[in-house]
């Protein structure tokens, strides 16, 4: 197997990132393509009871197991099948199941803080940034807490302007300038769209048939 193209997909909390990923997965189809989503590899906390849980900064790089990222990259650079592991973000913890992931021809790779580590940017081929306006996407985040994730409309917003903000200003923002591509306005951005999936298809175009 050549080795596969690997695309970051980088924006922050509400930005767009899962709409830029699906419009990729619908024009280059299921069978070439997986996802890995950076939130998958938050560290386990089982040794914590939960009101210690809640209070763990979710957006600073500290929180994140991205060194089991990084190798689950490199192992299926190398054709090998890897177990991510599965979140739950109601109890804060990661669950007892994994899911088995198969080498594909594109690997997508999804997070606010992924251009952050040298070592897991380097392995990018593609690095896309989805930029929104901060309004538009804690409206976002604030549906998606409360809908998916278990969450009050009080509890998204104080974590919201406690940490969730200020990481974004001090860690995801900055990140921007590592970017190939910013898509201003996320998935409503159909011309940027076009261009990522042209120049992905491209790159495909190259593998040995």
């Amino acid at each position: 197997m050549e080795k596969p193209i690997i695309i970051g997909i980088a924006g922050g909390t509400g930005s767009g990132k899962t709409t830029v990923s699906s419009e990729i997965y619908r024009s280059i189809g299921k069978e070439k393509i997986i996802f890995l989503k950076h939130d998958s590899y938050y560290k386990d906390q089982s040794s914590k009871p939960l009101e210690e849980r809640v209070k763990t900064n979710y957006d600073h790089p500290d929180s994140l197991e991205t060194e089991l990222l990084i190798q689950h990259l490199k192992d299926l650079i190398k054709g090998k099948t890897v177990n991510v592991p599965i979140y739950d973000f109601a109890q804060h913890n990661r669950t007892s199941e994994v899911e088995t992931v198969d080498p594909r021809q594109v690997i997508v790779v999804e997070g606010i803080l992924i251009f952050g580590d040298k070592k897991l940017r380097d392995l990018f081929d593609i690095k896309i940034y989805v930029d929104t306006d901060a309004d538009v996407r804690f409206i976002r985040r604030l549906k998606r807490d409360i809908a998916e994730r278990g969450r009050s409309l009080e509890s998204v917003t104080d974590q919201y302007m406690q940490t969730v903000r200020p990481m974004h200003l001090e860690f995801v923002e900055p990140s921007k300038r590592y970017a190939d591509v910013i898509i201003p306005e996320g998935g409503f951005n159909k011309v940027a769209l076009n261009m990522v999936v042209s120049r992905v298809s491209a790159m495909l175009n190259e593998f040995p048939h």
